[in-house]
């Protein structure tokens, strides 16, 4: 839901909100982020351990980071957003803010309220931001939508197949694991 939808908003304003009050911007538009629940919680820090020892074991030069991370998107400053899990692979972009640009790989994980923002809006920006690979985990619907945005290519999987990771080749994960 839009927490403000009459005037266009900046960065300033989701910077200026109270310490704990999430939201997220995308193109001027605030949009609130509410607690997640367990099971989104449970999904969110296993896939993020898992991505974090692939990446330990592999000595990978990305990083990997939990909600709430700031990602500052586009070129200027009407697009904010915190994915549920975000992977950075160059250094260059990121700060103590955040990070500056597009991530090379963002997981949301669809709650009933960010179901349309996840497999539209998300997209779209994700994809024109030049974000290599997205996946959508929907936990109502036990599947997995991959995106690999570099080849135009797009998958389903059920919670309990491997889902192969586009930009750490023979890296999978089996959500079903999880929960």
């Amino acid at each position: 839901m839009s927490l403000q939808e009459e005037k266009t908003c900046t960065v300033s304003y989701i910077e200026s909100l109270p310490e704990g009050k999430r939201a997220e911007l995308i193109d001027g538009v605030v949009y609130d982020m509410g607690a997640p629940a367990e099971d989104h919680q449970i999904i969110s820090g296993e896939i993020f351990t898992d991505i974090n020892l692939y990446i330990r074991q592999h000595q990978g030069k990305c990083k990997v980071f939990a909600a709430p991370y700031a990602v500052y998107l586009d070129q200027d400053d009407l697009t904010y957003v915190e994915p549920d899990i975000t992977v950075v692979c160059d250094d260059s972009r990121r700060d103590k803010k955040g990070c500056h640009g597009a991530p090379d790989w963002i997981l949301e994980i669809v709650s009933p309220s960010t179901r349309a923002r996840d497999y539209f809006i998300k997209l779209f920006k994700y994809r024109s931001a030049g974000v290599r690979e997205y996946w959508i985990v929907d936990p109502d619907k036990r599947k997995v939508r991959t995106y690999d945005l570099v080849n135009d290519d797009t998958a389903d999987y059920g919670f309990d197949e491997f889902v192969p990771a586009m930009i750490f080749p023979g890296f999978s994960l089996r959500i079903g694991d999880y929960i």
